[in-house]
């Protein structure tokens, strides 16, 4: 597996601090693979590393508690400053109690999960300013493109757009293969994390509301125009419970919103968002016939690599016509508008005359799949290909 330098990088500067770890992100991203790449560079200096991974039967069917999982660390500990590491956590009982007792005594402590429990209010409010939280994402291009290279397989952009970075699938040769790994993930996150999890009852109205979410990504909607959509074949579902749904697909790290922000208001409006996937394979595996949405795909990925790259980033109203992006990172901004093509006259107008009336002193981008390149004096034109490999705009 590649050393994500990227994430791990974040996390060095913790190392010998007393706050919690805490490694999260959607299942089966890597956060595992990371914890391991930095036990073996903490392991460079000590072996007093102490190292259990809670969806082990052995380790589950032996350490049931807070107090048994103190009891085990302390009888197995060395000398001197100990580092701990639990992989899964989230499913033992009463581990927050645990981690808020063992960061006291000299160990630093790491910790991965992907339930949405490990970032909830209640748990934030337990362990308030006792933790440091790093979210870990499917791979970027970029990513893929190493990890193929070390796998002796292409990279093709067209194969990111359909079926995403979801790690685990690239070690799978046929596509029939790796569709079926995503559909038993699919499964495992809606059913296992979700369902189970918040023993949603309505189990109907919520895969309706999912598969519509998931194969809407790149779309502004508010939950008022999700419930009328939604009505249409569930007789019964309030605005409360749509906003209740969405707010369990976001802290499971499924999708997340950002917000609109208006030229006029020069503010944020609340009651609309713009809905992206965690990766685009949750809307490729729910399209019929192999017809794959690469228009919403294409502009899902540029807002996945644009929050690796660490832009914060809004959709901007202007004057009514939207811009997929502002994305901004210290004193920089960016507008930034994605199409699949702009080829044809009709897309190029449309597109380019989002940045109507925007002052020439900000940087205007375009980003498409096209080979020939479309920029002009004030507005720059990135290939999507040269794009997956910056490290910044």
């Amino acid at each position: 597996m590649i050393q994500r330098e990227h994430y791990i990088e974040q996390v060095r500067p913790f190392y010998e601090s007393d706050l919690i770890k805490i490694i999260t992100g959607i299942r089966r991203c890597g956060k595992s693979v990371i914890m391991e790449q930095i036990i073996k560079e903490i392991s460079e200096k000590t072996d007093n590393i102490i190292y259990l991974n809670f969806e082990d039967k052995k380790v589950s069917a032996n350490i049931t508690s807070a107090d048994k999982l103190i009891s085990y660390v302390e009888e197995n500990k060395k000398e001197g400053k100990c580092y701990l590491f639990f992989d899964e956590i989230q499913t033992l009982d009463g581990w927050q109690d645990a981690c808020k007792t063992l960061r006291l005594h000299d160990y630093s402590l790491f910790i991965t999960g992907s339930n949405s429990k490990l970032l909830s209010g209640e748990f934030t409010k337990e362990l308030s300013g006792r933790y440091v939280a790093f979210r870990i994402r499917p791979f970027v291009y970029k990513e893929i493109v190493q990890y193929c290279k070390e796998l002796g397989r292409e990279a093709s952009v067209t194969d990111y757009l359909v079926w995403g970075g979801f790690p685990k699938r690239f070690e799978f040769d046929s596509l029939e293969a790796q569709s079926r790994y995503l559909n038993d993930l699919d499964d495992t996150i809606v059913v296992n994390d979700l369902i189970r999890r918040y023993k949603i009852r309505k189990e109907g109205l919520f895969k309706g509301l999912v598969n519509f979410i998931l194969r809407s990504n790149s779309r502004i909607f508010s939950a008022s125009s999700i419930r009328d959509y939604i009505k249409q074949e569930h007789s019964s579902c309030s605005v409360n419970t749509i906003m209740k749904y969405l707010g369990y697909l976001e802290e499971a790290y499924i999708i997340e919103s950002i917000k609109q922000y208006s030229t006029k208001t020069k503010k944020e409006l609340s009651y609309y968002s713009k809905i992206y996937n965690a990766d685009v394979c949750f809307n490729s595996i729910r399209c019929m016939n192999n017809r794959f949405d690469l228009t919403h795909n294409l502009e899902n990925i540029v807002y996945n690599e644009l929050i690796y790259m660490g832009y914060e980033v809004y959709v901007y109203n202007n004057n009514g016509r939207e811009i997929d992006f502002l994305a901004t990172k210290g004193t920089k901004q960016y507008y930034v508008q994605v199409a699949y093509s702009v080829a044809e006259e009709k897309a190029y107008q449309r597109e380019f005359k989002a940045f109507a009336n925007i002052d020439n002193l900000s940087q205007k981008i375009i980003i498409t799949n096209d080979d020939i390149d479309y920029s002009t004096s004030v507005v720059k034109h990135i290939k999507l290909k040269d794009f997956l490999m910056m490290k910044e705009l």
